[in-house]
Parts: structure tokens; sequence; C-alpha cells
């Protein structure tokens, strides 16, 4: 029987908790030298005690980042530009390292690692590779400006130098801005893709309207059973909700019906934490950062949990408190990504251990751990070797559930197939070609809609992203969408309208993909980025390649880093947040990068086309379902409702939001039920619906069932998932 990977840090040891993240020799990829082992260790022993308050996120503190050069690249290769509109551009990548996918023996632990090829020497890149080539060559896996503009050449480490300092053969390494070229030989174009002009895409306008207050900075969010939406921040000098305790809010549940918001208290910090729902509705918000001197009630939330419980579609228990009985993770997260299993396990993964400064090890936790289905933590975390390999870019990752009960996990661009119960990578998938797509040039990543015709077969999209962290930085208009359990998975390349990163994909009851908020230049992080881009897109999944993509509408208002979207159970979209500064800043001063976007307290609500016009009098109503828990059993249950017009055709929707936060929606998902019975033309129906065969494809929690009709979806009917 396979045995899960060598233990790295249990939660009944009290002391010398980082240390013991180090893995054993055999474990450690060429990426990591020995001198970053060495440095890393004896680091780690001064964090033995409780840790220091981390009062800002780094980015926010004006510490300069000489790391960065003019070009935001550490070698001398100028990165490629993707500005421009209805101009043909020739996207350069990196060959991938695999340019097919591998199955890996999962009886051999070992097998999970990457045996690399050995890189070849420096590749002449552009006019500036011959200059770069004078300097000298590392002795230590360190390279660029940062570290004396010193080059990886042929070291062990590899022939690449990332953005952030390191030495490597990963896609997180090379490619584009690598100061020597990719890791296999020159830079190949991939394909002529060609950015659409803006006029000549199709018109799928909705409408945005604001209609209240947030009453806090909206960083993360989840819609409960009730309709009531869930806000999240961290610590701030200042939010519109003021606690019985004298103390801000910092979290706050918002009523769409009457568009108001009531404070919830929260006894740690849930800055830029992950989270999930449990199989009995809770939510959960997982991680966190460190307390602030200036509120003594919120402590730290590194390894916080916290719960939230509210009666299956009631509203009784409005404004109750965050329950948080002192259950704590093995280890410090802070940015982790979370998924519920079928079995109603949490799977939790990544983070940070302390700062957010990526050229110092010290700061990373490439580990997972579980939570069981009650939320109560295992107590150990465990190498997952695939952030390992993509650090710096191991935070957020994006996850997703395939219908064989296995994670798809994309870091950097990088995805695999992982096998939770045995906690072994089963499948690596080949890179996906262009800029990075996770943080801190987060793009978006979708689940596409689950169908039982295509027998549940997986397709994930993933969207967007960027180059360095750094104002300058371009961002990627690329998409690429596959099927990771396909036999042999490859990405298919798709072109937005334009480069874009912070942006978020919300899955529409009609089957399209809405796509809001973000920007064109920078990336997360407290000011670096500009240039927001207002427009909404709409992706259709089933159209042809080339014709995916339409123009959504417009918004008046700029949503930077820390936004939200989020599908409402009326079939509206609300979008909130956008605080990409340290503090809140209540007034724009466009001269100063820190301050150019203010902290946004405006609620939006963006209408899709399906209920505007006379579309919103054609929508399916008096919807009735004969149960609310539906187990994940291919059992079938019983839905009526009338229309007005003559409908010819039918879907049920089976919908859940997850949690969302930083371009991320863990655990986000959408199958389209079989149905019996519809008769087309007929004002009253009766249908049988059955739910899907297996807790893979539709894990356990909150749903929402939406009855649509020629593409015109019900008010929603929450529902409760069984495994």
């Amino acid at each position: 029987m396979s045995t899960r990977p060598t233990l790295l840090c249990s939660r009944d040891v009290r002391t010398n908790l980082l240390p013991c993240l180090i893995p054993p020799a055999h474990t450690l990829t060429r990426c990591e030298p020995a001198a970053h082992q060495t440095a890393q260790r004896n680091l780690s022993l001064s964090f033995a005690s409780e840790p220091a308050i981390i009062p800002t996120d780094d980015l926010s503190a004006g510490r300069s980042r000489p790391h960065m050069t003019p070009l935001g690249v550490q070698g001398a290769c100028k990165p490629q530009s993707n500005e421009g509109e209805g101009s043909r551009h020739e996207y350069l990548v990196g060959i991938n390292i695999f340019n097919a996918s591998h199955t890996l023996d999962t009886k051999n632990k070992q097998s999970h690692l990457q045996t690399l090829p050995k890189p070849n020497e420096p590749n002449e890149c552009d006019e500036g590779f011959n200059a770069a080539f004078n300097y000298k060559l590392t002795d230590n896996g360190l390279c660029g400006s940062s570290h004396g503009n010193v080059m990886c050449g042929d070291s062990h480490w590899g022939s690449c130098c990332s953005p952030y300092g390191f030495c490597g053969h990963t896609s997180s390494h090379c490619g584009p801005g690598c100061q020597s070229g990719p890791c296999t030989g020159r830079p190949t174009a991939i394909s002529f893709l060609t950015l659409p002009k803006r006029s000549e895409l199709k018109r799928n306008h909705g409408k945005f309207k604001v209609v209240g207050q947030s009453g806090v900075p909206v960083m993360a969010a989840a819609v409960m059973s009730s309709g009531q939406v869930i806000f999240i921040d961290k610590i701030e000098n200042y939010t519109q909700l003021v606690l019985d305790t004298g103390q801000f809010a910092y979290s706050a549940e918002y009523d769409p019906r009457y568009n108001y918001a009531i404070g919830l208290p929260y006894k740690t910090n849930a800055f830029c934490s992950g989270g999930t729902f449990l199989a009995d509705g809770r939510l959960v918000s997982i991680g966190g950062n460190g307390p602030l001197d200036f509120d003594p009630t919120v402590f730290d939330g590194f390894k916080g949990i916290r719960y939230l419980y509210r009666p299956f579609m009631e509203h009784s228990w409005i404004g109750v408190p965050w329950d948080e009985p002192g259950h704590e993770l093995s280890t410090r997260r802070w940015y982790a990504s979370v998924q519920t299993m079928p079995d109603g396990t949490v799977f939790v993964v990544s983070g940070s251990l302390n700062a957010l400064d990526p050229t110092n090890p010290i700061n990373n936790n490439p580990t997972y751990e579980l939570l069981d289905e009650n939320g109560y933590p295992h107590g150990e975390s465990y190498l997952l070797p695939l952030l390992q390999r993509n650090q710096p870019y191991y935070m957020y990752p994006f996850l997703h559930l395939l219908n064989d009960g296995n994670v798809f996990i994309f870091v950097a661009r990088s995805a695999e197939i992982f096998d939770v119960s045995i906690g072994a990578t089963v499948h690596i998938l080949p890179d996906l070609p262009g800029d990075y797509r996770t943080y801190p040039n987060t793009g978006g990543s979708v689940l596409l809609p689950l169908k039982p015709e295509k027998w549940w077969d997986p397709e994930v999209l993933v969207c967007g992203g960027g180059s360095f962290q750094d104002i300058r930085s371009p961002t990627d208009p690329t998409c690429g969408r596959i099927r990771p359990l396909a036999e042999n998975a490859t990405w298919e390349m798709d072109i937005m309208p334009k480069g874009r990163t912070m942006l978020e994909g919300i899955l529409l009851p009609d089957g399209t993909v809405l796509w809001i908020n973000g920007c064109n230049r920078g990336a997360q992080g407290f000011g670096v980025a500009k240039d927001p881009i207002l427009d909404a897109w709409i992706y259709d999944p089933d159209a042809p390649l080339g014709q995916r993509w339409s123009l959504g509408g417009q918004s008046e208002i700029p949503r930077m880093y820390h936004s939200v979207a989020l599908l409402l159970l009326d079939g509206t979209v609300m979008i909130a947040g956008s605080n990409p500064v340290e503090q809140p800043v209540l007034k724009a001063n466009p001269d100063n990068p820190m301050e150019a976007f203010p902290t946004e307290f405006r609620v939006e609500i963006y209408t899709p086309r399906y209920l505007l016009g006379s579309n919103i009098s054609k929508r399916p109503h008096n919807v009735w379902l004969s149960a609310r828990w539906l187990p994940a059993d291919g059992r079938r249950f019983i839905v009526t409702f009338s229309i007005l017009s003559e409908a010819k055709k039918l879907q049920v929707a089976l919908y859940h939001g997850g949690f969302v936060t930083h371009s991320l929606h863990m655990g986000h998902r959408m199958l389209f039920l079989d149905t019996e019975g519809f008769i087309p033309g007929y004002h009253h129906q009766e249908i049988l619906v059955t739910m899907p065969p297996d807790p893979s494809i539709a894990p356990p929690g909150p749903y929402v069932v939406y009855v649509v009709v020629d593409g015109i979806p019900s008010v929603g009917q929450p529902v409760m998932v069984e495994s």
C-alpha cells in the first residue's frame, strides 16, 4: 500500500515548527542550492519562539526592490511587449521541459520528483546578451541584478534566472524575461495570435449599477444559502462599520435584498486567507496574517481557522460573529488555496510562513495539509514538490477537483494531477505557454461547466497573468484550455481582447463565463498596478475557437487588487472591493502610485443580458423542488415551474460559488444535470432531475439550483449536496 510522503511538521511539536519544514536531503530538487538549504535551516531557528507581529504586506512597507531591474528582468533580455490593439504579435515562450504529459508511479514516492534534463549553455536572446554574458557566473544559485548581476550559466541549479533572482530550469525560471532564454533552446513561437479590435467584438452587454456600500474593504467573499454575502478583510485603521467593542469591523454580512451591511467580529487576522464551505454548509476561512498593535482585540491569524454558521435558508442569524474555538493549522499559511474533497475532507495548499519577499526562502511554505469534514485539522503538513519547484510563484495556486476524485493543481505555468488520498502526484501535464499565471501575477481560472453527455469530463481554462511584480509589468492576453484527464492532454491556446491580470471568471447559469475586474499593467500587491480594465468580457465555451469572446458592458469603477465578484441567487453578479493600499485611502492621488486607486466601498450589481429587457418576464418562476438535501449518488428529484413564454430548451444547473479572493474562486463549479419530462411550449412544467452519480463530480456542501429556459435562469433555489 502506498503511504503518504515524509511528514514535515506536526501540531504536537510546540517548538521549532519552522525548522521541521526542511525536507530530507533526498527530496530536495536541484533548484535549491546547498547554500540555500543551510541558510533556510539556520534562519528557521530564529522563529522557534512566537512570531513577530507582521504589520503590513511587505510590498507596502516602502522597501526598495533592487532585484527589479528597469526592464523588470534579471538579465539583459527585455520581455516581449503585448501592448496594442488589433496588431499581430508573436508571443515567445520557452520550449516546455516536458513536451508531453507523464504518468508517475504512485507506488514509488521518489517518482514525484521530476528528473530534470541537464540545462544547455546560455542562449543568445537579444542585443543585450553579450554584455550580460561577460558577468561572473553563480556559485550559490543566486543570480541577477539583486545579486551583483551574476549569471546562471551552465550551473547545476539551472541556466535560467527567474525575475526574483534564483537559477533554475522550471517554467518559473525560463521563458520571456529569462537572462539566458528558454530552458532547452531558443524561444519558439507557439502560434501567431492576433489581438482582436474592440470595435469588432460582439456586443453581449449587461448593465452595471451601484447599489450600496460594503461597510468594509472586500478582500474575500462568499454567498451563504440564505443569499446573504459575507465580506472578509484584514485589520484596517478605518472601515465604515464599528463594533460594540469600539473597534472597526473587518468582516461584514451584506444583505442584497436591502443593500445593507452589518459588522461581524473575528478574533484572528484573516488577511489574505483561503477558504471553502464545509460539508455541513459552514463557511471556513483558513490562514491569515499577524496582529497589529492598534487593535489589541484581533490576534495572530497565520494558523487561524474561522467558522461561520448560518442555518440553511434562514436569515435569523444575521450578525452572529465568526466562531474561533482555537483550532489551528499545523504550519503558518498566508495566501493558501483550499478545496473541499468528495468525502468532505478539506485540502489546504501552500502559503507564506511570514512575509512576502520571494527572494527569501524562509518565507516559503511549499506544503499541504488536511482538515476533516468538520473542519478540524489533522495536524501535519506534507511537502508538495510542485510548489517547491515553482517558487516564488507558489502561493494561491489554482485548484480544481476532477471527476476522478483527484485535484488539478496549477502554479506559475506548471500543472499536475494530485491524488490527495495517497499524497502523490499521479500525472504531470504540459506547461502552459505564456507568462506567469499565479500570484503575484495572477490571472484567472475556471473549471468549465460539467455535462453528463460528456461523462462529466473536466475542462480547465486559465487566462491572463503577467511577467513580474512591478507596475511596469506587461500582462498576458492569452488563455489556455485543457482536458486534464485526456490521454494526451494539451493546451488549446486562445487570446482575450487585451492583456489582463487580476481578472476573475464567474460561471453564469446560461453556461457562459463572465470575466471582470483587473488591469492591463502591473501585478498584485500594494501600488504596483495601473491601467484598469473596465470592460466585462463574456466567454462562450461552446463557440468555435476564435469566436468565444464578446463585450459584456463597461463599469465606471476600477477594481484593482483585493476585489471580488460573485453570482447571487437572483442570477446577477455582485462586484465589490478594490483596496490596493496598505491602509484605506479615501481619496485618490494620481501622482503617487501607492495612492492612485483609493479604497473602494461601493457595491455594484452587474445584470447579465439574459435578465435585461423582455427577458426578465420570460424567466421561469414558481419554482418548487421536491427535496433540498440531495445526495450525489444518481438519485432523482422533482422540479416544477411555470413560464410565460413558449420555451424550447431547458437546462438545470447545479451551482457552487465557493470562496472568492485574489481572483481565485476556490471550489467554484457548475454542473448541468440530466432532465426528463420537459415539454416545449407548455407553460407549466414538471420534470425529473438526476443528480450526478458521484461526489467527485459534486463534492458536499451548499449549492444552488437554477432552472434555465432558453438561456434565461430562474431565481436560484438553495440546496445541500450530501456525499
